[in-house]
């Protein structure tokens, strides 16, 4: 559990740099959707980015730091940065989504791509933070970056009055995000309940991931990661295995009540779905949160969505558009 303490620190912190983001509501699939797509840099990564680097020394963010992402924690990463007069440097991988990486070089940031996935890239940039005594910054396996994405569920509670008969269906790659709205809820509870793990008047926490890289989800149902298989996805930002020792698995196997996977398929027409209905652009990860409901793999309503980026390459989006016949 991250202390109640320093989510609230995170939310004061963070609240002047980042956007309270759209929360809409569609009454045919009685679904909300949190619209992160609107956030600063195009995705709540932001968030955390902001908070741990806010919440670092002087002398620390003179040192620099390094990340690994599949770009939209190297954009939070690199926004920071630059917010502090400091610098980043950016592990990605080869295939990582060129708008992406693209931006994060805008931003001033120096980019490293690295051959293979998002594992070699996290290799990559541990050992360069390692060799030249920058500050590593995981983009979830940090209590500081989890306060931080922390403040979409105390920006969520805020916005709905009746939380408790909801149920939040959230992607997850490494688990912070969901890791810290497990943990804003459960410090919204009255202190006298903080310690009981009783979720009574509480949101229900789906999480949601790919089929092409159930790294997490396998650790989480079964204990281990070993002999996942990782394939192409357009959910880029939920792949990738995931450090065995990660804070956030404690934290999801206490708090969740339910991880499930979806299709490559599902992930397409939830992204062709979001556009033709919403006109919202979304990346594929947040897709996995409205495939789950197209596909009626949960029946619980009313339901919350959160809709993590929305920063797909726009000529994929454009193709998956016109395949699916959707102007």
């Amino acid at each position: 559990m991250i202390p109640c303490e320093w989510i609230a620190e995170a939310d004061e912190r963070i609240a002047p740099h980042i956007t309270n983001t759209p929360l809409t509501y569609d009454p045919e699939l009685d679904l909300y959707l949190k619209w992160e797509n609107h956030q600063v840099t195009g995705s709540f990564k932001v968030r955390g980015a902001f908070n741990k680097v806010l919440s670092l020394q002087a002398w620390e963010r003179e040192r620099g730091f390094v990340a690994a992402s599949a770009g939209n924690h190297g954009l939070g990463v690199a926004l920071a940065a630059q917010m502090v007069q400091s610098r980043a440097t950016i592990f990605v991988s080869e295939n990582a989504v060129p708008s992406k990486v693209d931006a994060i070089h805008e931003l001033g940031a120096d980019v490293h791509l690295i051959p293979g996935g998002y594992g070699e890239a996290e290799t990559a940039g541990l050992e360069y933070a390692a060799s030249t005594a920058a500050i590593w910054i995981s983009p979830y396996n940090d209590g500081q970056i989890i306060a931080g994405q922390a403040t979409l569920g105390k920006e969520l509670l805020r916005e709905s009055s009746d939380s408790g008969n909801t149920t939040w269906i959230v992607p997850v790659g490494g688990g912070g995000l969901m890791a810290g709205l497990a943990c804003s809820v459960h410090c919204d509870k009255p202190s006298s309940q903080q310690t009981q793990h009783n979720t009574t008047g509480l949101p229900k926490l789906i999480a949601v991931q790919s089929e092409a890289s159930p790294f997490l989800h396998a650790v989480y149902h079964q204990g281990s990661q070993d002999g996942v298989v990782e394939l192409p996805s357009l959910a880029d930002g939920l792949a990738g295995k995931i450090d065995q020792n990660s804070i956030t698995i404690p934290i999801l196997r206490r708090y969740l009540d339910d991880f499930i996977l979806v299709s490559e398929s599902e992930i397409m027409k939830a992204i062709t779905f979001a556009w033709e209905r919403y006109r919202e652009r979304i990346e594929g990860s947040a897709a996995a949160a409205i495939a789950v409901v197209l596909e009626n793999k949960i029946r619980a309503r009313p339901a919350v969505a959160i809709i993590t980026g929305g920063n797909i390459q726009p000529e994929v989006h454009t193709t998956l558009c016109q395949e699916s016949g959707v102007k």
